[in-house]
């Protein structure tokens, strides 16, 4: 059920991922597969385009909204035996946009705590949002790469009253254990302090590791969340905030059209069939990303030997120690050798010898991805 992209199909397909780079340059940076989108999704946004659903999209309880929503829930219910309230799903663009908006409208006054390396908007958009920034430090060379509690704790004696949580996370791949985030949700109760999660990545926890959705944990939290990453469509623009305080709910809703904009109907409609219709596809994917990163070990281990990476527990993006090779920025020596990776100073500044890898590809792809950057390193 997986398409591998030719690289023709995929030059077109994924304009900025392969437009971003010269032909004859294996694109392996930002967070986009080389694969077709699943059928129930491409039939779904076919069939919205048959229909000229390409106007402003709809408002409230219109069926393209609760549509969306009750996909979601369903979904929930099926992979986590979540049984997420009705009502509680609110749509924005992308889940950049839903969190700047959940710091602005439903966050205490104070700073933001964020671990380090995080995505790079992460730190953009908590300036954006008129926040300054809280940063903890997270080991991403070590086996476990937990979050530093400690640390967390001295931002919020110091006034802090928000972490922006990535679960699972990017760009290391980890899956946070059950009692991981007990313990947060425990310290930020004891500072009166929310958390706001991503979970964008959770339908790719691969084998071996057990998602737990932060909600049912704190349900104080919020959720911000897209079909997105898992289906390939980004370019869509459809995410949801998850409230399950009817206050939250009600504040958040109330928002401008004119703040909270930009997503789509075309959006809404190829996220109700990812979460109802695709997961046979999904399935298919988290299996063929299992192979790929033993494929993956196996090809460092090969050419690569001095390489360490963090074990791959979620999303199809390899976080890659480099330092022994002794080059800052391995990343721009892999360019000139015809291949791109994302550099680890984008997700943690001044963090050299690092980058991050997107294994998504076809496994010819991955291997000259992975001979050309050993290549690049002598």
């Amino acid at each position: 059920m997986i398409r591998d992209y030719t690289d023709a199909e995929a030059r077109a397909a994924l304009p900025l991922k392969w437009g971003h780079v010269p032909e004859g340059t294996i694109p392996a940076w930002v967070a986009e597969m080389d694969y077709a989108p699943a059928p129930a999704v491409a039939a779904a946004v076919q069939a919205g385009v048959a229909k000229g659903m390409l106007g402003y999209p709809p408002f409230g309880d219109h069926p393209v909204v609760t549509g969306l929503e009750e996909a979601f829930r369903g979904f929930a219910q099926r992979h986590w035996s979540w049984a997420v309230p009705e009502g509680t799903s609110t749509v924005t663009a992308d889940v950049i946009t839903g969190l700047r908006l959940v710091l602005e409208t439903l966050c205490p006054p104070g700073p933001v705590v964020i671990p380090l390396p995080c995505y790079p908007p992460f730190r953009t958009v908590v300036a954006l949002a008129g926040r300054e920034a809280a940063y903890v430090g997270l080991d991403p060379d070590s086996p476990e790469a937990t979050l530093d509690l400690a640390a967390v704790e001295r931002h919020f004696e110091d006034g802090a009253r928000t972490l922006l949580l990535c679960s699972p996370h990017n760009p290391t791949g980890r899956v946070w254990t059950r009692a991981e985030l007990e313990a947060v949700r425990d310290l930020a109760a004891a500072h009166d302090a929310r958390v706001v999660v991503d979970e964008i990545h959770a339908p790719l926890v691969l084998p071996g590791a057990e998602f737990v959705p932060y909600l049912t944990l704190d349900p104080s939290a919020v959720l911000v969340t897209s079909h997105s990453k898992s289906f390939n469509t980004p370019g869509l623009k459809c995410a949801q905030v998850v409230t399950l305080d009817p206050g939250d709910t009600e504040r958040f809703r109330a928002i401008p059209f004119e703040a909270n904009h930009g997503h789509t109907t075309l959006g809404m409609l190829a996220g109700a069939a990812a979460w109802r219709d695709s997961d046979l596809w999904l399935h298919t994917l988290r299996n063929r990303l299992d192979v790929l990163r033993e494929d993956l070990a196996e090809l460092l281990a090969a050419h690569l030997p001095r390489a360490r990476m963090r074990p791959l527990e979620a999303t199809y993006l390899a976080w890659l120690d480099l330092r022994a090779y002794d080059v800052a920025d391995p990343a721009a020596a892999g360019l000139a050798h015809g291949v791109m990776v994302a550099p680890g100073h984008d997700y943690h500044p001044g963090l050299e010898g690092h980058v991050r890898l997107n294994m998504a590809t076809s496994a010819a792809r991955l291997e000259q991805v992975v001979t050309r950057l050993a290549a690049a390193l002598g």
